[in-house]
């Protein structure tokens, strides 16, 4: 594991809905339970782990983990075991109008997802304090759309399910 990390909001979401012992009936992608019991142990050792978790200072990425899940859900646990251990850091990221993650114009046009502009935003800015900026997904093939581009910003991403997302993206693309 990496020292730390923007999780984008679809893994909290699979892992909960995959957690053994209090599965959650969600609507969570990937749909199969070997898949999602996967992103679930790459959540438990992230949480048990020494890696830590980014957020921004102004709240956007915690308001969409919560708007996604409930306190009881595992994703929103971790998030509370990594606040509890001191394992959290704050970045700064700068807010639009619309409530969008401000980026550099060369990715405005590349990141269409106006909710993953703040993980972006998030990451970006980790690389700038910590000189590490990387954003774990799970369930959205966009990111592979965007990993020339955020590779150049010396962004990283960790597929956790990497070779399932990229044949959902090639066959995104064939479409």
């Amino acid at each position: 594991m990496r020292d730390r990390y923007v999780v984008d909001t679809n893994v909290l979401i699979a892992a909960s809905a995959a957690h053994p012992l209090h599965p959650k009936d969600i609507d969570a992608t990937p749909a199969e339970p070997e898949l999602r019991l996967m992103v679930w142990r790459w959540l438990t050792e992230f949480e048990t782990g020494m890696s830590r978790l980014v957020l921004d200072y102004r709240w956007g990425i915690r308001k969409e983990y919560e708007r996604n899940l409930t306190p009881g859900d595992y994703g929103i646990q971790v998030l509370q075991s990594k606040w509890d251990k001191a394992q959290v850091d704050f970045v700064a990221v700068e807010y639009d109008s619309d409530d969008c993650g401000v980026l550099p114009a060369s990715l405005l046009p590349i990141i269409h997802d106006t909710d993953d502009r703040k993980m972006v935003a998030a990451a970006l800015a980790s690389h700038a304090d910590f000189g590490e900026g990387c954003v774990a997904f799970a369930g959205d093939t966009d990111w592979h759309d965007w990993e020339e581009a955020l590779a150049k910003h010396e962004i990283l991403l960790e597929p956790i399910i990497e070779a399932w997302s990229r044949q959902k993206h090639a066959e995104k693309k064939q479409r």
